[in-house]
């Protein structure tokens, strides 16, 4: 199948032969569903905390995070060109529909209405001019910039980009001791331009809330991309006879997580920021989200440390197996009774010693993303998973009734903790659960391919973390996806 070429080309890439055979078997064979037991609904797999708790718990933050690292984690190599589809359409092929006209019409409440006019020159030009210096090179070419680069807020006479905002909520949230460390994950031909950018502002801001930034960067790594296929699922070759990789899908970001070393992770995509009238409750229910996992991840290290020094008798593995069903939702086989006391006690070390996050929920609104649910692991124990609806199969009627029942979506919003409890760094690739992935359909240079992603970073790729579910409230959550979102009242 593979010539000594595709093998050096392999190679280059940091990939290895194993892999890209796994991934050749999985178009060939597809993935498997995941079989969702339950929606996770408040009081049944989802804490709902409330504004006062909420409050109390971020206070309790401040306190608990002496000598610790904290970093927030952001993926910010989408693209902007999906923001300006009906814009492009408008430009390149004369399409203008509602929602073009919204925006000729609110122009003026756009951040990057200065920047534009300065651009075009004029104030007063017409409808294809203005979009020629908003999406092109000719002007902000802002259809080519990523998300995190585009003036998303006003200030007065100033703006703000996302990836401002996610300095100012660093200082707010991510903060201990006056150390604020962010982590962008980037694409390689837009690194330079977040770098300009942050060079350009880090001393205003430093000096704005009294901290020191450290801000690093990262790119998809290569060899996390994953072969594309032909129909019949033989290795696609470019016209040049080469093996063609694509993007895996944010899930390759896993390995980009890997790569830091913090005691406390604050995940958040680019996007979803607010101007600073709207910043505060979101800063509430972050540290209160933050002081949970601290406190969870304290006794889970107690019942390890427990373990690791005396002899377990039957009634300490009791209270460990009511902690792991109980407090983290981790139920055991069916057939546990029957297992020795020292499979037992091997069955809870393993479901301790685990990574942990807690995954902000907010209630369903109609807004496409994976959701909350009880589901069955490879094991046959059941835990918290965040499902997309690509991973359910939706034509058997008791997976679509339980999908259709889930009150609450994810939009991003993790902590994590990545240490065990003798303070080594996990592996997190040891957690993921490589039968998560998706296959698709594309096209390159007019022929059919077909395309393979990557379990999801808070999906597939942490489908054997402890997670556990923490309502929050909408406002926490406030995604552009389109340009006109930025006329949102959230967003003014």
């Amino acid at each position: 199948m593979f010539s000594e070429k595709d093998l050096s080309q392999i190679d280059a890439r940091g990939a290895n032969l194993e892999t890209i055979l796994e991934q050749i078997e999985n178009f060939k064979n597809g993935f498997p569903y995941l079989n969702v037991i339950k929606a996770a609904t408040i009081d049944d797999g989802m804490i709902q905390l409330g504004d006062e708790k909420a409050t109390k718990l971020a206070k309790d933050f401040d306190d608990q995070i002496f000598g610790k690292k904290l970093l927030k984690f952001v993926p910010a190599s989408g693209a902007a060109s999906r923001m300006f589809k009906s814009l492009f359409a408008a430009l390149e092929e004369d399409k203008i529909d509602k929602s073009v006209n919204e925006f000729l019409e609110r122009l003026q409440d756009f951040a990057f209405y200065n920047s534009l006019i300065k651009s075009i020159g004029s104030e007063s030009a017409d409808h294809k001019t203005i979009l020629k210096h908003l999406l092109t090179a000719e002007g902000l070419d802002y259809g080519s910039l990523p998300k995190g680069l585009l003036e998303f807020h006003k200030y007065g006479d100033s703006t703000r980009t996302p990836a401002e905002e996610h300095l100012v909520e660093g200082a707010k949230y991510a903060n201990a001791g006056g150390k604020v460390n962010l982590h962008f994950t980037v694409s390689p031909e837009h690194r330079s331009k977040f770098q300009a950018l942050i060079d350009s502002v880090l001393a205003s801001y430093e000096a704005k809330f009294g901290v020191k930034y450290s801000i690093s960067f990262s790119e998809q790594k290569p060899s996390t991309d994953t072969i594309a296929v032909n129909l019949d699922n033989t290795p696609f070759r470019n016209a040049n006879g080469d093996l063609l990789f694509r993007p895996a899908g944010h899930g390759a970001l896993l390995e980009n997580l890997n790569d830091q070393d913090a005691d406390v992770v604050f995940i958040k995509n680019i996007d979803n920021v607010v101007p600073d009238s709207l910043k505060e409750q979101t800063i509430i229910y972050k540290k209160a989200l933050a002081s949970l996992v601290l406190s969870y991840q304290e006794a889970i290290f107690a019942f390890l440390k427990m373990m690791d020094g005396v002899k377990i008798s039957e009634v300490d593995l009791l209270e460990i197996s009511e902690f792991l069903e109980n407090e983290l939702c981790v139920e055991a086989p069916e057939d546990y009774e029957d297992y020795t006391l020292e499979e037992k006690i091997t069955y809870c070390r393993a479901k301790l010693n685990r990574p942990l996050r807690i995954c902000g929920m907010v209630k369903n609104v109609g807004e496409p993303g994976g959701g909350p649910f009880w589901a069955e692991n490879a094991d046959g124990s059941t835990s918290l998973q965040v499902v997309e609806s690509a991973q359910i199969d939706l034509k058997d009627p008791d997976q679509k009734e339980i999908f259709d029942e889930a009150t609450h979506f994810n939009p991003v919003d993790l902590i994590c903790t990545l240490k065990d409890y003798k303070g080594n760094k996990f592996n997190l690739l040891d957690f993921r659960d490589p039968k998560t992935g998706f296959n698709t359909q594309k096209s390159q240079s007019g022929r059919d391919l077909k395309a393979q992603e990557l379990p999801g970073l808070w999906n597939g790729a942490m489908a054997d973390w402890n997670t556990l579910f923490v309502e929050v409230p909408l406002i926490t959550f406030n995604p552009v996806k389109t340009v006109n979102d930025l006329l949102r009242p959230e967003h003014q």
